[in-house]
């Protein structure tokens, strides 16, 4: 494994992977796995979070290509500090469709309320 990115508790990070069946990005919570990043466990400490990634590689039937990556705590939750990982949260780009579709319906009640 990679050792590009160390967390600390000054620079957090998250494990995220695609699902394996679906393709969707796909984030690394208490409970599995997300598709929501903003329930991301937000690792601090190295080796705990070196041993969440070996579970997350160890999960082949579930999710491939698991990585930890920088984030920064949020109001909401864990937020991306890279420009990539912030266009992953979007989701695909070759049209308007799917998790782009939910957010902007749920910015849409939001301020309708």
């Amino acid at each position: 494994m990679s050792k590009a990115f160390v967390p600390t508790a000054a620079k957090p990070g998250v494990i995220t992977a695609n699902d394996l069946r679906e393709g969707h990005n796909v984030w690394m919570c208490e409970d599995g796995w997300t598709a929501d990043p903003a329930q991301a466990t937000l690792f601090e400490d190295e080796a705990i979070a070196d041993l969440a990634l070996l579970k997350a590689v160890g999960q082949s039937n579930i999710v491939v290509g698991p990585y930890l990556v920088e984030a920064r705590r949020g109001p909401n939750g864990p937020e991306p500090t890279h420009f990539r990982e912030a266009f992953r949260q979007r989701g695909p780009s070759n049209y308007f469709h799917g998790i782009q579709t939910l957010k902007q319906a749920k910015q849409s009640e939001a301020s309708n309320v």
